[in-house]
């Protein structure tokens, strides 16, 4: 892990972007802490590390007030990143699909996820071997947002992850669903009632396949875009519990 920038934020909060290899990042740092900080990943949508900027660097500074440390990771085929034409071509057919309200193939929901998640799921593991390395870091680890099948993926096969807060929000292949019964670290779902680009049976029937003891969905009316603050506060107090 190489650091290219830092900057301390109005709030005291120490931003410092880096690369990993062909890998972008930002890691946000609590102003000030006694001991190393436990870690939250922050996911996001495969729109680039620019664009999302805003809304990840609110939710850091958010979980930074309550004293955990943040780190996200540029997408395969986002950002700067070299494109993925396979992947690219699929993510036309799924936007041609929606705005003429053709239903949504298996095959093109698969194209889409299964890859980034494949490719995605190893990127976030090296990102957190460096990011554990760092003095200033410490254990537990949690995830949040994010494309929620990379979520899940990572939910299984990485031990150090303790808690993860899913963002039901995005198409899910039918095989992420298997992996799910095999999820079972505390959960805390959130799901957009009337989120016009998500089928919310689809994602009531995931929430149901997860196999976690302790799993809550947390239903809020509103489009995609419309989660209410107090959600946040909500997942806040999640992390909280389970990080600290």
């Amino acid at each position: 892990m190489q650091f290219t920038s830092e900057q301390r934020l109005d709030d005291g909060v120490l931003e410092r972007e880096f690369t990993l290899g062909e890998i972008p990042g930002i890691l946000w740092t609590p102003a000030s802490t006694s001991a190393p900080a436990p870690l939250i990943l922050l996911g996001h949508p495969p729109l680039g590390l620019r664009e999302m900027y805003p809304r990840l660097a609110a939710r850091a500074r958010y979980s930074a007030a309550e004293g955990f440390a943040t780190a996200t990771i540029e997408l395969p085929g986002s950002g700067d990143r070299p494109r993925w034409p396979a992947v690219e071509q699929a993510r036309a057919d799924l936007r041609r699909a929606m705005q003429t309200g053709e239903p949504v193939s298996d095959e093109i929901v698969d194209a889409v996820i299964l890859p980034l998640v494949d490719k995605a799921v190893p990127e976030w593991q090296a990102a957190l071997d460096a990011l554990l390395s760092l003095p200033e870091i410490g254990g537990p680890v949690g995830y949040s947002g994010g494309v929620i099948s990379i979520g899940i993926r990572l939910a299984v096969v990485e031990p150090r992850i303790v808690a993860a807060g899913f963002f039901a929000g995005s198409f899910v292949p039918r095989a992420m669903f298997e992996e799910a019964r095999q999820v079972t670290i505390p959960l805390h779902v959130l799901l957009q009632w009337d989120d016009e680009g998500n089928d919310r049976q689809a994602a009531l029937d995931l929430f149901d396949a997860f196999g976690s003891n302790e799993k809550s969905l947390h239903a809020n009316m509103g489009g995609h875009t419309g989660v209410p603050q107090f959600a946040g506060d909500a997942a806040a107090q999640f992390f909280t519990r389970h990080l600290k």
